[in-house]
């Protein structure tokens, strides 16, 4: 790391700390003994997300906030609890083996998080997401929850 002020290349670490997504280091040059602050920040991959139809797009995590707000919405749901639903969600993709991730993994990911934690918001999302054509689509889905008892967590709902 070169000196800002002298531009040495011999600077040492003084202190590190992790501050939000980065690491903050405070350094000093060798040679002229001023001390100068630098941010390190891990790049990721980009994931891209493969469409039902074919097409690849880059993964966006706002587009995921905004779907899952929209099934919330109304709904006794801080953000805070949506921020993490989505960071869990981003995280379990990021650690797959591939950075091409169907749709419907990431749809079935949010489904499961939302039968835990409101049956509304998984029946709003679901109903986008699956693409209910009638009204006999919908109706089957709301019976499967009713078998299921409190926040449809009995076995025989199946995404």
């Amino acid at each position: 790391m070169k000196c800002p002020y002298c531009t040495n290349e011999d600077t040492k670490v003084v202190d590190s700390r992790q501050v939000e997504a980065q690491i903050r280091r405070r350094r000093e040059c060798e040679k002229c003994e001023k001390r100068f602050t630098t941010f390190e920040r891990v790049e990721l991959a980009e994931l891209y997300i493969m469409k039902k139809n074919g097409s690849r797009q880059p993964f966006n995590s706002e587009k995921l906030r905004t779907s899952i707000r929209k099934a919330c919405e109304k709904r006794p749901i801080s953000l805070s609890q949506i921020e993490e639903m989505v960071d869990q969600i981003e995280a379990k993709l990021r650690n797959e083996n591939s950075i091409e991730i169907k749709s419907s993994k990431v749809g079935n990911l949010v489904m499961q998080r939302l039968r835990k934690l409101d049956l509304v918001a998984y029946i709003r999302f679901a109903s986008v997401y699956k693409d209910f054509g009638d009204l006999a689509s919908f109706e089957e889905t709301i019976d499967k929850l009713k078998g299921s008892g409190p926040n449809g967590r009995k076995q025989g709902i199946s995404d």
